[in-house]
């Protein structure tokens, strides 16, 4: 997707309206993840951008992803970020303009436990969405 220019530099910028994110990526029960930004919807090479939205009353399966980093801003709601630590469940409630920061490899999994839908944004360090699904945090 992306465009070599002669100079290398004076690439377009590219836009993504709300309407055209697609549920075509890696998803995990319980939520649904939109892509926005990545090589496939763009041509990015070192980011992966998008959201997840996660129905009231609702829990995702675990997960993680991968190598990736994983940068979380909270648009909507008040999801509720569950990992463990010691052989414990840690659970991180946030609202709206919270970040949350997801190491590599880190399982976890988001809950929204609110009649509210949760949205958040998701910036990833890899240019696709890496999903590997998990039977639990440990």
């Amino acid at each position: 997707m992306s465009e070599q220019h002669a100079d290398g530099w004076h690439q377009p910028l590219r836009h993504i309206r709300a309407s055209d994110l697609t549920g075509d990526t890696g998803q995990t029960s319980g939520m649904d993840r939109r892509e926005a930004v990545s090589a496939k919807t763009v041509g990015s090479q070192r980011v992966w951008m998008g959201q997840t939205h996660v129905a009231p009353r609702t829990s995702s399966g675990d997960h993680h992803h991968g190598d990736s980093e994983t940068a979380i801003h909270v648009l909507r709601g008040h999801p509720v970020f569950v990992f463990a630590e010691d052989g414990q469940e840690v659970r991180l409630a946030t609202s709206p303009g919270d970040y949350v920061f997801v190491p590599p490899h880190t399982p976890h999994r988001e809950e929204n436990p609110t009649d509210e839908e949760a949205v958040v944004v998701i910036a990833r360090s890899s240019q696709e969405a890496i999903v590997v699904n998990l039977p639990g945090l440990t």
